[in-house]
């Protein structure tokens, strides 16, 4: 019978702040209670800027998550084999070099893989075709000399996969410094402040309901306190509903200073600008490199150019 008895306790103990909790809740949903305890204005202003910053977070991350999808710049009417995406540009090129004979050349194209597959960037698609578009003139041009567009065709097949490379080395920079800090803040920081907040709104249903609770005792729970005692003076509250609602405000003002503490800490936090910083200068470096590779081609190609109309105009005048 004791255990009976505790467990009983136990169970009102644990059981009647949520019961109060959702009865004041209901109350306020139905436009049935009297009062509602206001929130500093101040505490409300930093549930709007958690807010905002919250959205932010996950508007960002839903855009700069491609970053962590290799292909998020692959053509998608491109059909590669699995031999085209088997060995480098750069080790096909190799390869290519030490041939003598198409069908040796036919051969280095479709080279079983040294490795993982070849990346599906837009970049590395490039590279791959302009490759395999070389290779064609080639064949053609047998015993005629070389092709200026091919030669052209496979210098730019090699600074392409050069600056896939570099767009590689950006994403992996921009997942582990971008993506990564601003899924913890997301995660853990603003999620902390989130669930500081909820207690704060829990403890203010349960001074809300204590106070409607001294004001209009009714129908209880099993060990909650009615709110009066008998023969106590109508228009007062008994000592424990007075207690009750001391209590009750001692850990609504408990509740809503750590919550002020824990929404200031995640605003004031310098992690997301530190962690925007590294993704601006990952895209810098890349866009750099994408602009060294293709300066350093650019002339090349250009005299290939200029060469290829001098000789058409030697064999006009000829």
């Amino acid at each position: 019978m004791d255990k009976v008895s505790a467990f009983g306790k136990n169970f009102t103990a644990s059981f009647t702040p949520f019961a109060a909790r959702t009865q004041q809740y209901v109350k306020e949903q139905l436009g049935q209670a009297e009062d509602k305890t206001q929130l500093p204005p101040d505490y409300i202003e930093l549930e709007k800027r958690v807010d905002a910053l919250k959205q932010v977070h996950q508007q960002m991350l839903q855009v700069t998550s491609q970053y962590s999808n290799e292909a998020y710049d692959y053509p998608a009417n491109i059909k590669e084999s699995f031999s085209d995406l088997g060995r480098t540009v750069s080790e096909k090129v190799h390869l290519l070099s030490t041939a003598t004979s198409p069908a040796e050349a036919q051969a280095a194209l479709t080279a079983p893989p040294s490795a993982k597959p070849q990346p599906k960037t837009f970049n590395h698609a490039i590279a791959r075709a302009s490759l395999s578009s070389s290779q064609i003139l080639q064949q053609q041009h047998a015993g005629a000399g070389e092709d200026p567009l091919a030669i052209a065709l496979e210098k730019y097949a090699l600074a392409s996969e050069r600056v896939g490379e570099a767009r590689l080395a950006q994403d992996s920079q921009i997942q582990s410094r971008f993506l990564a800090g601003w899924s913890t803040t997301l995660n853990t920081n603003l999620m902390f402040a989130t669930r500081a907040r909820k207690n704060v709104e829990n403890s203010r249903l349960l001074l809300d309901a204590a106070k409607a609770n001294a004001k209009s005792p009714g129908w209880h729970l099993p060990g909650q306190a009615s709110g009066r005692a008998e023969g106590h003076d109508e228009g007062e509250p008994s000592e424990d509903a007075r207690v009750e609602i001391e209590q009750a405000e001692d850990e609504f003002v408990g509740q809503t200073e750590e919550a002020v503490g824990v929404m200031k800490n995640v605003l004031d936090t310098p992690e997301p600008l530190r962690n925007l910083a590294d993704l601006i200068a990952a895209q810098l470096e890349f866009h750099k490199r994408a602009y060294e590779i293709l300066s350093e081609l650019a002339p090349v190609v250009d005299g290939l150019q200029v060469e290829q109309e001098v000789s058409r105009s030697k064999d006009f005048s000829a």
